[in-house]
């Protein structure tokens, strides 16, 4: 899979809009649009960011879940 759909994939897991995921990383939704499709590509500092911090998110994101059944399972 080239950078193109992985960038594209990761975007589209997190259910962020263009506008959305851009502006969580400071960048124009124009140039996300043409790393989307394969125009350009971003910095491999910046992929690894974005993956980093999506991951980071998702972990939360889980945690928070697991928490929220954990307390209701001790209403139980």
């Amino acid at each position: 899979m080239d950078i193109a759909a992985k960038i594209k994939e990761l975007r589209k897991k997190t259910g962020l809009s263009q506008s959305k995921f851009s502006a969580k990383f400071g960048i124009p939704v124009r140039t996300l649009q043409q790393w989307e499709q394969g125009i350009s590509a971003p910095p491999e500092y910046l992929v690894r960011m974005m993956a980093y911090i999506m991951q980071l998110e998702e972990n939360a994101q889980i945690k928070d879940e697991e928490s929220i059944r954990g307390k209701n399972a001790d209403d139980k």
